[in-house]
């Protein structure tokens, strides 16, 4: 009914916003990704206006009228705080020194004269996969992200809400260690990642891993494999191809990263015991045989209680490429009361 009100999230990235509206029956009124360029590396004045265009886009293209909104969810890269402060040392997306500990919520805030919720985008998706999994059963249920992208982000859901930690860093799935004894061939190095940690879940499972870590030993051991022939930035992005395509040597990659990403849900297992343990980012955005591969082999590296594996579930992050604005949405309207 045109008297409803409706949220809007915002999902910022390196190269564009995606926008999305939830109006108050919890319906979203786009099924597509609505995007205009971000504007990050023209400064932070000019991406707080890209982003404040890509509100009025999504309300003019849905019909929605600005008296309507109640409030705005933003989801950007980290890192940064819980209130969407960046980081003092930037970020990947946040190069500029513009941008070193920039409050890109308070100013997107004060451009639109709407209250402006904040979450990072791991945070973002972990709490759309959350809510369109369990549905009116969300707060009632716990669940653990794994978004496995060029680093791995994700988030920590506890009782339908993100736990964000008392400096916003809660959920930094990347960066926790796990048991490499048994995961790495006897002869492999120390995956290393570019937080300085060795042994990190990310050195592992994300793209970076694969550049830096993972097939420069893989080629090593398949001699004249066609990759070794591509600058390794490439050859990285052209593993989960080969994967599809059932690449020995790829397999070998990915059954890596799904053991590094069942370590990682085993830790979870004895901190939290979620209810659901979710996959998703680039690699498994892929055909549905070598997902479903990738994500049987999550469990199977996952080990349980047998008490939890009668009650929990594994499952894709759905919706990924709107799952951030959607995630976004759903935090401003739980922020909102409503």
């Amino acid at each position: 009914m045109p008297d409803t009100w409706v949220v809007v999230g915002l999902d910022n990235g390196g190269t564009c916003n995606n926008a999305t509206v939830l109006d108050s029956s919890g319906k979203f009124l786009v099924d597509r990704l609505v995007e205009i360029p971000s504007r990050v590396t023209e400064g932070p004045e000019m991406a707080v206006e890209a982003l404040a265009e890509a509100l009025d886009g999504i309300l003019a293209l849905t019909g929605t009228s600005r008296s309507r909104v109640r409030a705005v969810g933003l989801d950007t890269p980290g890192p940064a705080s819980a209130d969407g402060v960046i980081s003092s040392k930037g970020a990947t997306n946040f190069a500029q020194p513009a941008w070193w500990g920039f409050d890109v919520r308070t100013a997107l805030q004060d451009r639109l004269g709407l209250p402006v919720v904040y979450n990072n985008d791991g945070n973002a998706a972990a709490l759309y996969a959350h809510h369109a999994h369990f549905g009116a059963d969300a707060p009632r249920h716990s669940s653990i992200s794994a978004i496995v992208g060029t680093g791995l982000g994700g988030g920590v859901i506890e009782a339908g809400k993100v736990i964000r930690g008392s400096a916003g860093m809660a959920g930094e799935l990347g960066h926790v260690y796990i048991p490499t004894q048994g995961l790495l061939e006897d002869d492999q190095p120390l995956p290393m990642c570019n937080c300085g940690f060795g042994g990190d879940a990310e050195s592992i499972a994300s793209l970076t891993g694969i550049a830096v870590n993972l097939l420069p030993y893989w080629l090593t051991r398949f001699e004249g494999h066609e990759l070794s022939a591509v600058p390794a930035a490439e050859a990285a992005k052209l593993v989960r191809g080969r994967g599809e395509d059932g690449d020995p040597m790829a397999l070998k990659i990915f059954e890596q990263q799904a053991m590094a990403l069942g370590r990682l849900f085993t830790i979870a297992a004895n901190f939290t015991d979620p209810s659901a343990y979710f996959v998703g980012g680039g690699v498994v955005e892929t055909g549905p045989s070598f997902r479903e591969w990738f994500l049987d082999k999550v469990r199977e590296y996952t080990v349980l209680r047998e008490e939890q594996a009668r009650v929990a579930s594994f499952a894709l992050v759905p919706d990924l490429d709107m799952a951030g604005a959607r995630g976004a949405a759903i935090a401003a309207r739980d922020a909102s009361g409503t």
